[in-house]
């Protein structure tokens, strides 16, 4: 049982800036601590071996999600975790310059993965019982945009910023670093502010009178999840749904950073945040919204499913290509990069609502809506963790212009996926209807 929120603020106000604070810790975590490390001297093998491992606490959501419904209100977790990443932020700022630093920055990581799993459980949980089904379905564009502007806030503002530090001021790499972490810090502290007046509180479950009980309402989320209708085909798709993606996550910047003599792009951290900073956020951006219009207009069903995850692993021919026309003496212009990282992205930003609004809509409804939403978020994140770790030392051993071709071909299950993914529950609302058949 749930008790609606006492206040329902205009979902302009917090919707776009919560998704914002929930991609800038991830995008920190899986892609910049990965740029910064390879512009420390560390290799591919080393730096996705290292980074990929810390992936898993946003696979362990689970564990703790129903205890967060327990204690406490999701906008306090909000503020607290936005808060302490702020911190850990500062305190990688503060390690960088010593001779364990990429041991420390790892550890660190580690910690803030789980502060931002934290954040995101509670954000869902927020966006779930403050907004009806068809508001759900209305903001899901927003919410997956505004989640990207997140992630290209760290790969595009953070990175660009090391390197205008680095070049146009002649920092050394490690100072340079250290400005940008402290950058990232003060704007999740500023957003917590923001937040402490802007977010809603979200509806407050019944609480359980002792932890034993607190342990039984566990389990029961647990058993009542496997007994939902099509459980092992929904998530078998949001498993596969991602299968490629992981692959590319980590690996393909660093293929772009890499020098040409290894086979890669060689881009200049400036060049390669303003690529993420310039076009390709304003394609993002229109590609996430729609994602939201194209799904509003034609429903989640098998034929806008495929569709969508079509759009999300084809652009990845992109990254073929590249890899095919990268290498020494090929110096390819700024322009051709541009436009062929554009194209992926928008394929990934408009392919990636359907996955979240499935999760959303077909798995997770029922009386534990916020924890069952974080079980199929948990289970989607989990396929990228192998995928990522091996994604370095695979890359390393046959070569960008193989490893991309293995991209390609991991991205088939992810197509077949969608096209036998059951759809149990009719939703209502035109705005959200599927065609509801198994």
């Amino acid at each position: 049982m749930s008790t609606s929120p006492t206040r329902i603020r205009n979902p302009w106000s917090w919707v776009p800036s919560s998704y914002l604070a929930e991609g800038i810790p991830f995008a920190l975590v899986i892609w910049v601590a990965g740029t910064m490390l390879k512009d420390l001297g560390h290799s591919d093998g080393e730096i996705t071996m290292a980074t990929a491992s810390v992936g898993i606490a946003w696979s362990l959501k689970p564990f703790w999600a129903a205890f967060l419904d327990m204690f406490k209100t999701k906008k306090f977790f909000v503020l607290w975790m936005e808060v302490i990443m702020a911190v850990l932020l500062c305190g990688i700022a503060v390690a960088l310059p010593l001779p364990n630093y990429f041991q420390i920055t790892i550890a660190v990581l580690w910690v803030m993965a789980f502060a931002s799993a934290t954040q995101d459980i509670c954000v869902d949980g927020i966006y779930i019982t403050s907004l009806d089904e068809k508001g759900q379905a209305k903001y899901i564009g927003v919410q997956g945009v505004f989640w990207n502007v997140g992630r290209l806030f760290g790969t595009a503002a953070v990175v660009w910023l090391a390197g205008s530090l680095k070049e146009d001021h002649h920092l050394g790499a490690t100072e340079a670093w250290q400005w940008a972490m402290g950058f990232s810090a003060a704007t999740l502290a500023l957003l917590a502010v923001y937040h402490r007046f802007m977010l809603p509180t979200g509806s407050v479950s019944e609480r359980p009178e002792s932890v034993g009980l607190a342990f039984r309402n566990f389990w029961e989320a647990i058993v009542d999840f496997f007994k939902k209708d099509a459980i092992w085909g929904m998530l078998l798709f949001v498993f596969l749904f991602r299968s490629s993606e992981g692959l590319l996550l980590i690996e393909g910047p660093l293929f772009l950073q890499a020098s040409p003599d290894l086979g890669g792009v060689g881009l200049s951290l400036k060049d390669k945040g303003l690529i993420d900073g310039t076009i390709a956020t304003a394609v993002s951006l229109s590609a996430g919204l729609l994602g939201g219009v194209f799904l509003s207009k034609f429903g989640l069903n098998r034929r806008t499913i495929v569709f969508m995850a079509l759009c999300l692993n084809i652009p990845h021919v992109c990254f073929v290509v590249l890899s095919q026309l990268a290498g020494p003496g090929h110096t390819l212009s700024f322009w051709t990069v541009a436009a062929l990282v554009t194209v992926e992205k928008f394929g990934y930003s408009f392919g990636f609502v359907a996955n979240m609004l499935y999760m959303m809509q077909q798995i997770s409804p029922g009386r534990f809506h916020m924890t069952h939403y974080a079980f199929a978020n948990s289970i989607m994140n989990l396929t990228l963790v192998p995928t990522q770790y091996i994604s370095g030392p695979l890359a390393d051993h046959v070569g960008y212009k193989t490893y991309f071709i293995i991209v390609m071909v991991a991205a088939i299950p992810s197509v077949l996926g969608a096209v036998f993914a059951p759809f149990p529950r009719k939703v209502d609302g035109a705005a959200a209807v599927g065609t509801g058949r198994h």
